[in-house]
């Protein structure tokens, strides 16, 4: 038997097997099947772009309290529109995103802030916010000095990584 006759003789008993059905949308789904998502993946780019990004914070950011890589995922699930310039590359959102932050010092104590509030949800506590221009307090565990820090040595970390792909 010839392919094209294969066919026309499916297309026959897949025409008499839907005559005595209603035609609905989610009909037409069934029927096609997996085939709307050939060779793509059902989670859509922009989440897995996301999830890359937020599983590489939390493999390379050393937070004993996690309050830092909170405010990073945080950043990071407002910052839609960024990652979406850059779902092919993720880390390439995320090395611009740490640029941003320690090339503006008002973007930089926003995000220690943030970080500060985080602190004290997770603790019940009071958070030491320090002041741009004043030394912090002796128990204030993100200062701005030290979260710049953990933003340049999450930024080597993205550059590196992005060299070996």
């Amino acid at each position: 038997m010839a392919p094209d006759h294969d066919n026309d003789k499916n297309r026959e008993i897949e025409k008499e097997i839907l005559q005595g059905q209603k035609s609905s949308l989610a009909a037409a789904i069934a029927r096609e099947g997996g085939s709307f998502f050939k060779g793509e993946s059902i989670v859509p780019k922009l989440v897995q772009a996301t999830i890359e990004i937020n599983l590489f914070i939390d493999a390379h950011v050393c937070d004993s309290s996690g309050a830092l890589k909170a405010a990073l995922l945080n950043l990071v699930e407002m910052e839609k529109t960024q990652v979406s310039r850059h779902m092919g590359s993720p880390l390439t959102a995320l090395q611009e995103m740490l640029e941003a932050i320690i090339g503006n010092q008002q973007l930089l104590y926003d995000l220690v802030r943030q970080v500060d509030i985080k602190w004290g949800q997770i603790y019940g506590e009071r958070p030491h916010f320090q002041q741009p221009g004043h030394a912090p307090h002796l128990d204030d565990e993100y200062t701005h000095e030290s979260v710049r820090k953990q933003l340049l040595d999450l930024l080597d970390k993205v550059i590196a990584a992005r060299r070996q792909n």
